[in-house]
């Protein structure tokens, strides 16, 4: 199959003429294009309609293994070069096993590290992306650079350093859906070379038609079909393999799962899949009744991908549909949801939970709780739960889950503590007494105002205390408690975009040292707000730390 690719072109800048040097195992589609000195490593798959121009920024790097989706323009100022892998200059340097979707723009200087994914529509420019990044759709990165292992969510603008280096970090979830996109590509690579070759078509051919005449159809080796595990959790054991990585298993009990105290099995060494298949069921046999999930290990970086529980108390179960190629909900589930949706836990907690869970852990803060009944709750008189140890989003919505269970009926709030200052970075309450749901189930929307993290039309619970007909009674009772400590208070927003990012912007700080004028500040905020994240913030003005930060309307 003939690649359209050519010289530069001659101009006041360049009169060298380079030409792209194309690795004879990549595959590069005919109706796309590669100008100038573009190297193009081993196994990487160009996809029709992409354009690839080095002829005013140059050169080019494309490492092995990566796929060019279609679409995807690469180019480049004539100004301005990173410095690729290699410690040499570039106009443009992508990595290994990189994803560059659909419709992506690509423009110079630029540098995308290995095992970074780029979605569709996303722009890089003037930027560099690190090591296994997320880009989700219609991002935008310019001037900045990425720290590596970062998720940058779609339709964000990250232009500044401040925000980058604020992103949260990728999920394992996020991780697999990424390897997954580089193993697809793959095979399409496999395919179309194959495709373009007749005698590698007529012999697939000749497969098919076998096929269809044997009893059993496409049949899979003599160790997949004697084994007792699913289709699906076999064939993400061959992909693991496939990618060099180890194979490892962990078994709890039931009574041991909600606090995530999993312990190994017997180390996998198998190189084959029929090995690792017995070591599987050797696992699954010997902790019968318990949980036992398999994951991958890669050796070089020392990480985990893949965790999939493949049995349950109840019987073996598949590995996750997802790992198959995804329909489209499936799809677009991995691309929004950043491997932290309400299937971490029982549905007890709210998004906002969740998202405040999940930012204390990327920023590396400890979680703590703690508990108080009504009549205590007055005086501020509140009780540790269980100290929570784990650091998985997953383990600690169990545990959050279990401290609002152990304490039905009282108050319960989310701790985030900032281990090396020693003091506190979040205090959110989770639970009220009669409400055990928190704030996702207790807001009402309606058309002529936001919705607030707790519920509207409260009254006061006691004479010389502030009333509101926005906010609850919980929220004007922190006001007074903020006001009695002698501590400032500030307020601060941000729209639906920005508040995956934790871009929030202060708007204003209210003087007042009365309760019923704090509380109208507060609801003047609401409404000049309306359609956007709102949130209280307690400030100890001698310290000059934050004591409280609580959201008191979402969107």
């Amino acid at each position: 199959m003939a690649v359209r690719s050519t010289a530069a072109p001659p101009t006041p800048w360049s009169k060298s003429l380079a030409e792209p040097n194309i690795h004879e195992t990549a595959f590069v589609h005919p109706f796309s294009n590669i100008i100038g000195d573009v190297f193009v490593g081993a196994n990487v798959i160009v996809a029709p309609g992409t354009s690839i121009r080095a002829d005013e920024g140059t050169p080019f790097h494309i490492s092995e293994n990566t796929n060019i989706q279609d679409g995807v323009v690469i180019h480049g100022l004539d100004q301005g070069r990173v410095i690729g892998d290699d410690q040499n200059e570039y106009s443009v340097w992508i990595g290994t096993n990189a994803s560059i979707t659909h419709m992506a723009l690509i423009h110079g200087p630029a540098y995308v590290g290995d095992n970074s994914f780029i979605g569709f529509r996303s722009t890089v420019f003037n930027a560099r992306v690190g090591e296994g990044c997320i880009v989700m759709m219609h991002a935008l990165i310019q001037d900045v650079e990425i720290p590596p292992g970062k998720y940058v969510p779609s339709g964000a603008i990250i232009t500044s350093q401040q925000q980058a280096d604020r992103l949260p970090d990728v999920q394992a979830r996020d991780k697999q859906f990424a390897h997954h996109v580089v193993g697809i590509n793959q095979a399409l690579r496999s395919g179309y070379i194959c495709a373009a070759d007749s005698k590698c078509i007529s012999t697939v051919r000749k497969e098919l038609t076998k096929s269809y005449t044997s009893n059993n159809g496409f049949e899979r080796s003599n160790d997949v079909a004697r084994s007792s595990l699913g289709v699906e959790t076999v064939d993400q054991v061959r992909y693991l393999l496939d990618q060099g990585y180890k194979i490892g298993t962990e078994h709890v009990d039931q009574r041991r799962f909600r606090t995530g105290s999993w312990q190994s099995c017997t180390p996998i060494q198998a190189r084959s899949v029929g090995e690792a298949i017995a070591a599987l069921e050797s696992c699954l046999a010997d902790h019968s009744g318990d949980y036992v999930r398999l994951f991958g290990i890669d050796p070089k970086g020392k990480r985990r991908v893949l965790e999939t529980i493949i049995q349950r108390p109840d019987g073996v179960v598949n590995a996750p549909a997802n790992f198959k190629a995804p329909t489209t909900n499936q799809t677009n589930k991995s691309y929004s949801d950043n491997g932290y949706s309400n299937g971490s836990g029982s549905g007890k907690l709210s998004a906002e939970t969740l998202d405040q869970v999940q930012q204390l852990l990327a920023a590396g803060y400890k979680i703590g709780t703690e508990h108080v009944d009504e009549r205590r709750f007055r005086t501020g008189s509140w009780q540790s739960c269980q100290p929570i140890e784990v650091t998985s989003t997953q383990e600690v919505v169990s545990a959050l889950e279990e401290c609002m269970e152990n304490h039905q009926g009282e108050y319960v709030r989310l701790i985030g503590i900032d281990r090396k200052a020693k003091r506190r970075v979040l205090e959110s309450i989770i639970q009220r007494p009669n409400d055990p749901v928190g704030s996702s189930s207790s807001s009402k929307s309606t058309a002529s105002a936001p919705t607030s993290e707790v519920p509207v039309n409260y009254s006061a619970r006691s004479a010389g205390t502030a009333t509101s007909t926005r906010l609850s009674s919980e929220v004007v009772e922190q006001l007074q408690q903020l006001i009695n400590g002698g501590y400032n208070i500030s307020v601060e927003h941000v729209d639906q975009r920005r508040f995956r990012t934790g871009s929030w912007s202060s708007a204003g700080q209210i003087q007042t040292r009365s309760a019923q004028q704090a509380a109208a500040a507060l609801e003047n905020y609401l409404n000049q707000y309306q359609g956007e994240y709102v949130r209280l913030i307690g400030i100890e003005p001698k310290a000059k730390r934050r004591v409280l930060e609580t959201i008191i309307q979402r969107p």
